[in-house]
């Protein structure tokens, strides 16, 4: 009678959790590995699929210079972006991990930007913003400053579709700012004793301390900075001269403007080995610098 009663439970659960399985299959699991088999194919979705092997890979390491600069501009992103981001949250969190009045108000503020981040609204804003005749050279003409071309100079474009990624950083800040209340205040106490400043105090105790949080940061923002569309394809659309052309915009357009369904498949799985190698680098370091509370 217990066995069939659990059976039952079991039969119940499972046709619960059938809807998210199904979707998983559907939408996860499948596309990830047919878009491997069509990056061996010459696949249009207007014809038939030819098999062609590893020529989609050949064709872009050795024929496609689009691919290098487009690679240039998405490792330069996050070379820009990661770094900054990371320092910009933590010296934030650093800030409101004070008790002072008001200070629930500030936090609410730090964190709204990241509310919005990565839609297609803030993008336009940031457009709207940085270019020749927008708020940003409206400040700066105001103090008698020329104009800048953010988005039409090959060398301000990459930085300022940057800064809207930093300026998104209230994720990161609420995460250092639950780290650093971990922190036990009896270690900066010893450490005041033993003459240790602040600035010593910084780096041993309080950095190894959210090592781990960081650790995570710097995964989640690398991630998201080598897979960025939104931004680049809305902002400059990949422009001016291609110094924000990243490989999203490129996978972009090659599968659904050319139609080169294969070529674009192709692309995104480059960019996945990206990730995973990122990842794996990242992984294999971290028992060197990253400490957790429970070793000993």
């Amino acid at each position: 009678m217990k066995g069939n009663s659990f059976s039952k439970r079991n039969r119940i659960a499972y046709l619960y959790i059938l809807p998210w399985l199904i979707g998983i299959v559907v939408f996860s699991v499948y596309p990830f590995f047919i878009s491997f088999y069509y990056s061996l194919c010459d696949y249009n979705p207007l014809s038939e699929h030819v098999f062609i092997g590893f020529g989609n890979y050949v064709k872009l390491f050795t024929k496609d210079p689009e691919f290098y600069k487009s690679l240039k501009a998405t490792l330069l992103y996050t070379v820009y972006t990661v770094p900054c981001k990371l320092l910009m949250s933590l010296a934030i969190a650093l800030m409101l991990n004070k008790a002072r009045k008001g200070i629930g108000v500030l936090r609410t503020v730090y964190y709204l930007p990241s509310l919005f981040g990565g839609s297609i609204a803030v993008a336009v804003l940031w457009k709207i913003m940085f270019i020749d005749n927008g708020m940003v050279n409206g400040w700066l003409n105001f103090f008698g400053i020329p104009n800048v071309s953010f988005l039409g100079d090959p060398k301000m474009a990459l930085p300022t579709l940057s800064l809207l990624e930093v300026w998104q950083f209230g994720s990161s800040m609420v995460m250092f700012l639950a780290a650093l209340k971990q922190v036990p205040n009896s270690l900066y106490e010893s450490a005041k004793m033993d003459g240790a400043n602040s600035i010593r105090r910084f780096f041993t105790i309080t950095i190894p301390g959210i090592s781990p949080i960081i650790f995570f940061c710097i995964i989640m923002q690398t991630l998201n900075a080598i897979q960025n569309f939104t931004s680049a394809f809305v902002v400059t659309k990949g422009g001016p001269l291609q110094s924000t052309y990243m490989l999203g915009v490129k996978l972009y357009n090659d599968g659904f403007k050319l139609l080169k369904m294969g070529y674009a498949s192709a692309t995104s799985w480059i960019i996945f080995s990206i990730v995973t190698l990122f990842t794996v680098l990242l992984f294999t370091s971290s028992k060197y610098w990253v400490f957790y509370n429970d070793e000993k």
